[in-house]
């Protein structure tokens, strides 16, 4: 479960463009940061998506991906000409294809590898969805199908996309619009697949186009219910509403970092067994086996495309960190996988997540002050370097790296000398040993 959020010039302080998301998967689902160059291909060549093959274009863009670490596509991502897409699982009346096809992460990457702006990328997206349709596994630790919605933006406009299957929507953002998983269009759309209304009609969903409502007639009622959606999309609708004209990066930190809008030093990441927040937290299944693993935010003015990347899962404990697409990642090597790796960026920051966990307030408390300060730094900096040459920007983009990344082990042996209060309820506990068991995780976390 996922969500992504943008803003239009008219409601940023600054009249950018800004983007978020959270990618919510399985707790040892590794994250990973890539950065893909443009490149030319060879007339005929081929190219191997997840599971799939289909025909290369000629040239592709550059492109920046945030991507569970299995998958050849992503959950969210930008290009060089500051397009920037995240996905969202949606659940849909009409059944998910299980059968390995086109899944929405490759959708995802291939509309950004080939659109130079979010109009753009809703046609190669529904073009190729028209074609291939979408079907296949998507989950890690455990089977999952599901279709796909999507928020896309670049420094001008945004766009929302919504499927079922083949048949699609999308709309048009005015200024400020966010998605969950669920499909949040209703009767009013620019553009859809040919049949979507009729579709609806045939099935008994509706009588006519006048009483048509897309999310409505398609939603799937259980699905879309459990995954806590309507709350998620509320919750964000209502803080971008509340800060309109004056959203920020701060903002969308704020928000992918959002636990509710309880009073958040009573709140705890082991309680109840059902519901999700918009920085979502794993424990007992079956409704609350996955987390966010993986943030971006992407600062949108015409050229010059800023994103703020944390690389680690669970953003209230991490680190924003900015990157820029023209330059290069520092060496943040080997890429993860589902096991334990103490060279890789997001398995170490597994040990100050896990470890938080074991008492959540006094341990994020410890260090959460500092780790602001840090960020505010960090953006205070990037708006100096941001007309500076790329070579200083990505030396910039190191230093922050390393900076958080010093800061992260400090902050491993802090609250690792704190006494643990009291205990997390048993099932809570007992699903993050199953986690850290299965990810040889278990002796870290001493």
């Amino acid at each position: 479960m996922c969500d992504t959020l943008v803003a239009l010039g008219n409601s940023t302080k600054d009249g950018s463009v800004i983007f978020a998301k959270n990618s919510d998967r399985d707790p040892n689902e590794a994250h990973e940061l890539v950065i893909v160059p443009r490149t030319r291909h060879p007339e005929g060549s081929l190219l191997r998506c997840t599971y799939v093959e289909i025909s290369q274009v000629p040239e592709t863009y550059a492109v920046l991906l945030a991507k569970p670490f299995w998958i050849w596509g992503a959950e969210m991502g930008a290009n060089e000409h500051g397009v920037v897409i995240g996905n969202e699982a949606v659940f849909t009346k009409i059944p998910p294809g299980k059968e390995p096809g086109m899944i929405g992460m490759d959708l995802l990457r291939l509309a950004l590898e080939r659109a130079d702006t979010a109009r753009n990328a809703v046609t190669v997206i529904t073009q190729l969805l028209e074609q291939y349709g979408q079907s296949g596994n998507c989950g890690f630790a455990h089977k999952f199908y599901y279709h796909n919605s999507y928020l896309i933006a670049d420094p001008q406009e945004a766009w929302v996309l919504e499927t079922a299957d083949r048949h699609w929507a999308a709309e048009q953002v005015k200024d400020i619009r966010t998605i969950s998983n669920r499909i949040t269009i209703g009767n009013k759309f620019d553009l859809a697949s040919n049949g979507l209304v009729d579709y609806a009609i045939e099935r008994g969903w509706c009588k006519s186009r006048d009483d048509f409502d897309f999310g409505h007639c398609y939603n799937d009622f259980i699905l879309t219910r459990f995954s806590d959606s309507y709350k998620r999309y509320c919750r964000t609708t209502d803080i971008l509403s509340a800060g309109r004209g004056n959203i920020g990066v701060e903002t969308m930190i704020s928000v992918l970092r959002d636990h509710g809008p309880e009073n958040t030093n009573q709140y705890s990441p082991g309680r109840g067994l059902s519901g999700a927040d918009v920085c979502k937290h794993a424990s007992f299944g079956p409704i609350r086996i996955d987390q966010s693993t993986g943030s971006m935010i992407s600062h949108l003015k015409p050229g010059m495309h800023t994103h703020w990347l944390t690389g680690t899962s669970a953003p209230c404990t991490g680190v924003f960190k900015p990157a820029w697409l023209d330059s290069e990642l520092p060496d943040i090597d080997p890429a993860p996988q589902g096991k334990y790796d103490d060279q890789s960026l997001w398995w170490r920051h597994e040990v100050l997540h896990r470890t938080v966990l074991q008492d959540y307030q006094m341990r994020l408390n410890k260090y959460k002050d500092e780790r602001d300060q840090l960020e505010k730094d960090f953006l205070h900096e990037a708006q100096q370097v941001m007309s500076a040459s790329c070579e200083e920007r990505q030396a910039f983009t190191a230093r922050c790296f390393e900076k958080a990344g010093q800061a992260t082990e400090q902050w491993i042996e802090q609250v690792r000398d704190l006494p643990i209060r009291g205990g997390q309820p048993i099932l809570h506990r007992r699903a993050w040993q199953s986690f850290n068991q299965q990810a040889d995780f278990q002796r870290y976390l001493a």
